[in-house]
């Protein structure tokens, strides 16, 4: 029986996980901070990791919050900011779990196409002309799903219409500092920083299981978003915190950065190579970064036909309609590569291009 081979999830490989280092760390923490990290704290985080991260950014302290993963809070930004019947324009592909949230709000989602060249600037001036948004929500880096980049005269252009049609920007931002190949591209909050809430993690750089993400926003929207925290949580996880802040503090991220480049930037040039000699020509486009690249097909057949062909390939593949507001005219696949080792990858990308070549056998019409 072959190895079933999980592409639905980008997760980190656990060979990352700076295990040994956590423990001193967590013995470090402890003793330094014991009081504090065991007990009710602010609900905008621990301060020595909000100091780390305003040093990290160029920003100042009240412009950093700390809290139980960047996805959570996102849900907090959008209930402080948001109201039944508000516009938000996403990217289409977005990250789904984002759109679940803006979902349960009550808004009205616009997306706006992103190819090979990033978010389609055409496409987002028309969407102005109709609509008035109130946030527009990115992934500028390596995005979650495509793995493409924002180039830097697009977001040059949204910060200007950001000033000029009054909308916040929320750039979504774990995987920026994790570029294998190219150069970095200035972020939305260096380009627009009073009109941009910057979101990221420690779940792509150290750990999930951490449960640490920040937000950087004026300190307006700071406090008003960790009262709605407050709300929820009373304080967040403060003891992870801790560990993060004397993991950072004891001048460990650079690294975990080299270390996660040098891991991962094999995968994607394995999931690259393996796509280009099996499936050419589907690719979305070619990322430099991240943990993700994607493919598309030509809709000859349901999404459940396909997620069920490829798990009879031995293949788990996640739903590609869950990433689009309106679900696509063409097969959208996801393909994670990070926990993956290139000959599992290869041998995935194989078993896929084999199901398609059945299927096309059966069904001309899909090429």
């Amino acid at each position: 029986m072959h190895q079933t081979i999980n592409f639905s999830r980008g997760v980190p490989d656990p060979a990352s996980f700076p295990v040994d280092d956590m423990k001193v760390m967590a013995d470090r923490a402890l003793s330094k901070y014991g009081d504090q990290l065991l007990q009710y704290g602010p609900a905008t985080g621990f301060l020595p990791l909000r100091e780390f991260i305003a040093r990290w950014f160029g920003r100042q302290v009240p412009e950093v919050m700390v809290g139980n993963g960047s996805l959570e809070l996102f849900g907090f930004l959008c209930e402080a900011c948001l109201r039944p019947g508000d516009v938000v324009f996403v990217e289409s592909p977005t990250y789904d779990r984002a759109l679940t949230i803006l979902q349960k709000h009550g808004v009205e989602i616009v997306g706006i196409d992103v190819g090979v060249d990033g978010i389609d600037l055409a496409m987002f001036e028309a969407a102005l002309r109709r609509h008035t948004p109130k946030l527009v929500y990115l992934i500028p880096d390596f995005q979650n799903p495509t793995g493409m980049c924002t180039p830097l005269a697009a977001r040059q252009q949204i910060a200007d219409w950001s000033a000029q049609h009054d909308f916040l920007i929320v750039e979504d931002g774990p995987y920026g500092f994790l570029r294998y190949t190219g150069r970095d591209i200035p972020t939305m909050v260096s380009l627009a920083p009073d009109r941009t809430v910057h979101l990221s993690s420690f779940t792509k750089l150290i750990s999930p299981g951490l449960r640490v993400g920040f937000m950087l926003g004026n300190p307006a929207i700071i406090d008003a978003v960790s009262r709605v925290a407050e709300s929820y949580y009373i304080t967040p996880g403060y003891f992870s915190q801790g560990v993060i802040a004397e993991w950072c503090n004891g001048g460990l991220l650079d690294a975990q950065l080299t270390k996660l480049r040098g891991l991962y930037a094999p995968r994607l040039a394995a999931l690259l190579e393996a796509l280009d000699r099996h499936l050419p020509g589907r690719l979305v486009g070619r990322p430099e970064g991240g943990f993700f690249a994607a493919i598309t097909l030509d809709a000859g057949m349901d999404e459940a036909e396909l997620l069920g062909l490829a798990r009879d390939a031995g293949v788990i593949l996640s739903s590609g309609n869950a990433f689009f507001v309106h679900a696509p005219s063409h097969r959208f696949i996801r393909l994670p590569f990070c926990a993956l080792p290139p000959d599992v990858i290869e041998e995935g990308v194989r078993r896929l291009a084999s199901m398609v070549a059945a299927t096309q056998a059966r069904q001309p019409s899909w090429a």
